[in-house]
């Protein structure tokens, strides 16, 4: 019998989406953890990536980050090859990496069958709000993950 899945460790598939990556494909993961919520939801939408040519602040990055791995998060300050990486639901913690740290950049995000446009203007209206929230995030994260169970 034939399993249904393929299990990797993070490095060996990370590794693999690399490659795709850099050879042009999109690739589509499954959203996992908490920490890009409410944006991106454990079990509930998956993320398109591309290859980055173009890296500013609010995109959604997969980067190789030296103390924790991989990471899936939002850009929040660009330093000239300096990137600070916060994930959404995240209310302080931040990485840095460089620029050429970054693996891919989230285009789409596939929610109840349909796709975000992360480029598009609600989407980015949307981010920039939750961007400036900072200070009261706790609170609406308290709220939002009420609402979403």
């Amino acid at each position: 019998m034939l399993a249904d899945r393929l299990l990797l460790d993070n490095g060996q598939l990370f590794s693999e989406v690399a490659q795709l990556l850099e050879q042009g494909y999109s690739v589509t993961l499954r959203g996992k953890g908490n920490s890009m919520f409410p944006f991106v939801a454990d079990g509930r939408d998956s993320v398109v990536l591309q290859k980055a040519e173009h890296v500013g602040v609010g995109d959604i990055v997969l980067a190789q980050v030296t103390e924790r791995g991989y990471v899936l998060h939002r850009v929040y300050k660009a330093e000239g090859e300096r990137l600070t990486l916060m994930g959404d639901g995240n209310l302080r913690a931040t990485e840095r990496c460089r620029r050429e740290d970054v693996l891919g950049k989230v285009v789409r995000i596939l929610r109840n069958g349909r796709y975000v446009e992360c480029s598009s203007f609600p989407e980015r209206f949307k981010v920039e709000c939750w961007r400036r929230l900072l200070p009261v995030r706790r609170y609406l994260l308290f709220v939002c993950r009420r609402c979403f169970k």
